[in-house]
């Protein structure tokens, strides 16, 4: 074959190409699904018509993580209009009596979910307890990063909040303006992941 051969047959599959791939190539990646509590299968990224999803990645393990709980409940509270949220567990070795029971004493009040295979953090690049990531519908991460500046460190602690980091992201969101912040250093405890 020749090289103007060669050029037109080119040609002619970059014309024709798009046309006889299936509708789904090129088309935004489903949702996968996480175990609930009750076992149910649920997309930890449906924003179920709110403006995003907040994810926050817990354990049961973790005091830094479990200090924020009362915080974490609030913002729910406050923004659970706007937003959904969702509690996830990407930790391998956390069992499912601890998940129950830590939702339990947490209160959290939004769905509990299980991602010991670690494809949500993974997906997401979560890498500590706490952090939370602000998703909105179209899977685009609006926020990354820590609830507030609470701690210097994964256990230095400072006397006062100075920054309400994941409160103002929200709040911006809500009023359809850009996070003036769109990532923050989280501190707390590593999620494991196996080697």
């Amino acid at each position: 074959m020749n090289t103007s051969s060669l050029r037109s047959l080119c040609l002619l599959l970059a014309l024709l190409l798009p046309a006889l791939l299936p509708s789904w190539v090129g088309a935004k990646e489903p949702g996968f699904r996480l175990p609930d509590l009750a076992g149910r299968e649920i997309d930890p990224l449906d924003c179920g018509g709110g403006k995003a999803v907040v994810v926050f990645f817990v354990s049961p393990y973790c005091p830094t993580s479990n200090n924020f709980g009362p915080e974490i409940n609030e913002i729910a509270a406050n923004f659970g209009e706007d937003f959904a949220f969702r509690f996830i567990h990407s930790d391998a070795t956390v069992t499912a009596e601890d998940r129950a029971r830590h939702a339990q004493l947490m209160e959290f009040m939004a769905p509990v979910l299980d991602d010991s295979a670690q494809t949500l953090a993974k997906h997401l690049g979560a890498s500590i307890t706490p952090e939370v990531v602000v998703v909105d519908p179209g899977g685009k991460v609006l926020y990354q990063g820590r609830i507030n500046d609470l701690y210097l460190g994964p256990t230095r602690r400072q006397r006062e909040i100075k920054n309400h980091d994941l409160r103002d992201a929200l709040a911006a969101i809500r009023e359809g303006k850009s996070v003036a912040t769109p990532r923050t250093e989280a501190m707390g405890c590593s999620i494991v992941f196996p080697r």
